[in-house]
């Protein structure tokens, strides 16, 4: 990628950055307070990002060496890309917006241009994918550990169906393909719809192949899909532990299952209000709900969402930087496009 683009990147990292650090809702003393509390339990939490990052990056490598392994390209550098994609999703309105684009641009000189969008697709789609996954088998687990009363039986009901038409709707798209579907919505859309439309026609071919290699790995490399399913939804439990750690460090009597039936709640209803960047007020509201929801006091929720605010803070300002650091070793600009494009 060229580095002025890369500059773009980071300024508009570091401007997200300033603005949060601007808008938090606490005195920064009571910030300063509750991590003295915390302790040594956050650099823990930062710790434990390192492999959820860890196993995000397992899935989407295999989503990119699927056909074989791209000359180059190695999992470092795939992780560096991920670290600093989600940062860029994290400062991003209803996210996707800006780490996609970059990692699309870093990857292209390796794979070339239809497949560093098919697999980054084919990612973002995974990511989603298993979120429906994590939210439904929850119904589940919090059916196996907890009473449910009517009230909550209807609810946990219409959970499930939202989850089962989001698993319905994902898989028709790899059987399918997504690009050309995503430009024909667009289309409809004002203001964009006329560069949709141009996009669409001068494109076509490129689109049509972004389509098959999302439906080949599906269709012919289940192994692939099913191993990258795995490890994000391994990377979901291993979030669950971040909470796990940090009601810990209240005091608070948790277990696993609880910490897993916390995430599971508070990010499905944070999910479903996806405009703000980093999800303001929103998580708090979610995990202020899940905590009160299994009998824990609704400080803890609000204690958590702080902390999990922080540790965000702190891993997009790595993302951030890692934007400009490990670039001298790429391949020359555009070397594989002709190639494999």
């Amino acid at each position: 990628m060229n580095n002025k683009f890369r500059n773009i990147f980071m300024a508009f990292g570091i401007i997200a950055i300033v603005i949060m650090l601007c808008t938090m809702n606490m005195d920064y003393t009571d910030i300063w307070h509750n991590l003295l509390k915390v302790g040594i339990y956050f650099p823990l939490i930062l710790a434990l990002w390192l492999v959820v990052y860890l196993v995000n990056t397992l899935s989407w490598y295999l989503i990119i060496n699927d056909e074989g392994r791209c000359e180059g390209l190695s999992f470092w550098r795939v992780y560096k890309l991920t670290v600093s994609g989600f940062a860029l999703n994290y400062t991003t309105p209803c996210g996707l917006m800006g780490g996609e684009p970059y990692r699309i641009m870093e990857l292209k000189p390796y794979t070339g241009v239809s497949k560093a969008t098919s697999s980054v697709i084919l990612y973002v789609m995974m990511h989603i994918f298993s979120h429906f996954w994590f939210w439904f088998l929850s119904i589940f687990l919090f059916i196996a550990f907890n009473p449910v009363g009517l009230s909550m039986g209807i609810l946990l009901a219409v959970i499930g169906g939202f989850c089962l038409l989001g698993i319905y709707f994902f898989s028709r798209g790899y059987k399918t393909g997504m690009a050309q579907k995503g430009i024909r919505l667009l289309t409809h859309i004002p203001f964009v719809k006329g560069w949709a439309q141009r996009f669409a026609d001068s494109k076509k071919e490129t689109l049509e192949q972004i389509d098959s290699q999302i439906a080949l790995l599906h269709q012919q490399h289940k192994r692939t899909f099913y191993s990258s399913l795995l490890f994000e939804l391994s990377a979901r439990i291993l979030q669950s532990f971040e909470i796990y750690l940090i009601l810990k460090a209240f005091n608070a009597e948790v277990g696993i299952v609880d910490s897993i039936l916390i995430l599971a709640f508070s990010s499905l209803f944070s999910n479903l209000i996806f405009f703000t960047p980093m999800q303001l007020g929103s998580r708090e509201g979610g995990l202020a709900l899940a905590v009160d929801g299994l009998h824990l006091t609704g400080a803890l929720g609000v204690y958590t969402g702080l902390i999990t605010r922080l540790r965000e803070l702190v891993w997009i300002a790595i993302g951030i930087l890692l934007i400009k650091i490990g670039n001298k070793n790429q391949l020359p600009k555009d070397t594989s496009d002709n190639s494999k494009s």
